[in-house]
């Protein structure tokens, strides 16, 4: 059998094209980039006061460590059940049942990540021309998966003004003959937001009404700070799908593993979009999650306590600087302020003062890194000490002085 000769490409308007005319990738993946948030990094200083990305400055539980190093030199490296080791499982579904009291492993997948929970989810329920309504701003993983699958990517607003909780009735008027799944995200990233259980109660009226299914990612339901309560979609409604993850709750960005829970038929299906995309989780990382969660809340408690008194310390320091205002998120890890300062070309746009910023010291993310909604507004992650904190608070004040004057 004779070889078809190699087909040289050739780059026509930035897409990559076959001698034949046929383009040579997916059209699924056109105008898909990196977060905006990474645009910081490559300005910044080598000494540049890290208030960006949204990572723990924790280490996971010494118990967790030891039982995952205990696992694999115990031989523990092999392929794994598809849904997760079983003990993992149940650990993962008694601390759901707070939630939702039937919760049984049997509603359980582990998953190589909380962005692969969101991925799987999504990839059993939305089809080619599927509403999905998300929050804007939102985790910047939402809209690019909804669009890779061929959905309709419709956001809802989250405004400083309201808390920064979803307008209810406008997500009613949102609502098409197409709609397919609503994403909801509390505690939310950036905005450090949550919804009230009537907030939940509503929209749970409104995907009965329509017929839809509910992705709720709440990645960050024990990082909440006193006085807040965490509302769970899981129990609530039964197209309802919870994703969460370890990654904030034992500081494991890194281990990536995280987990999907919803009803028997539900998660049966998500099951097989996560087999194919994966196979099985991690076992030798299973192992380490399992002994974290053993731990109980001690190690998340003392992580909790120490944001929450950081978020006082920024908010209180945002607050002192003219142009800018913050609210004391209920919950995560993040402020995310107004601002209003005006340069030669008019009012200052979140990522031309976030570039600034990073050039003279401080890493934050434009508002805009997760949506159009988030213009005019900075996040930061207090996920550093107080003292450097407070010294990018400080340069925050100096380089915003021009702009005021």
């Amino acid at each position: 059998m004779t070889r078809a000769p190699f087909d040289p490409a050739i780059v026509y308007n930035k897409q990559i094209i076959s001698r034949t005319g046929v383009p040579m990738f997916s059209s699924r993946m056109n105008g898909k980039e990196l977060s905006g948030i990474r645009k910081m990094f490559d300005l910044a200083m080598v000494d540049s006061v890290n208030l960006g990305l949204g990572e723990p400055d924790f280490q996971p539980p010494k118990e967790a460590i030891d039982a995952m190093e205990n696992a694999m030199r115990g031989g523990l490296n092999k392929y794994g059940p598809t849904n997760g080791i079983l003990p993992l499982r149940e650990a993962i579904a008694f601390r759901m049942k707070k939630y939702w009291k039937d919760a049984s492993p049997n509603h359980v997948v582990v998953t190589t990540s909380g962005t692969e929970a969101l991925f799987s989810a999504m990839l059993t329920i939305v089809d080619s021309g599927d509403g999905v309504h998300y929050p804007d701003p939102r985790f910047v993983m939402y809209e690019p998966h909804t669009k890779i699958l061929g959905g309709v990517a419709i956001p809802y607003k989250l405004a400083i003004e309201n808390a920064f909780r979803p307008d209810v009735e406008e997500m009613e008027r949102s609502m098409t003959d197409h709609s397919k799944m609503i994403i909801v995200n509390s505690p939310n990233n950036p905005t450090g937001g949550m919804i009230t259980r009537q907030d939940r109660d509503d929209i749970v009226n409104i995907a009965r009404e329509h017929d839809l299914f509910i992705l709720s990612d709440e990645v960050y339901d024990s990082i909440i700070f006193t006085g807040s309560t965490h509302h769970s979609f899981l129990g609530q409604y039964e197209k309802a799908i919870l994703a969460n993850s370890f990654s904030k709750l034992y500081a494991m960005t890194g281990w990536r593993v995280g987990w999907l829970a919803a009803e028997n038929e539900l998660i049966r299906k998500i099951s097989l979009a996560h087999y194919h995309l994966v196979a099985c989780p991690n076992t030798p990382v299973e192992y380490g999650a399992l002994a974290a969660l053993k731990t109980g809340d001690r190690h998340i408690d003392t992580m909790v306590r120490e944001f929450e008194e950081r978020r006082d310390v920024i908010t209180k320091r945002i607050n002192e600087i003219p142009g800018f205002h913050a609210l004391a998120p209920p919950g995560t890890f993040y402020s995310f302020p107004s601002f209003d300062l005006h340069g030669s070309k008019g009012r200052l746009k979140a990522e031309e003062l976030s570039m600034e910023l990073a050039r003279n010291g401080l890493i934050c993310s434009p508002g805009t890194a997760f949506g159009p909604n988030g213009e005019y507004h900075l996040r930061f992650s207090f996920v550093n000490n107080k003292e450097n904190i407070l010294k990018g608070m400080d340069i925050l004040e100096e380089v915003t002085k021009r702009y005021r004057s």
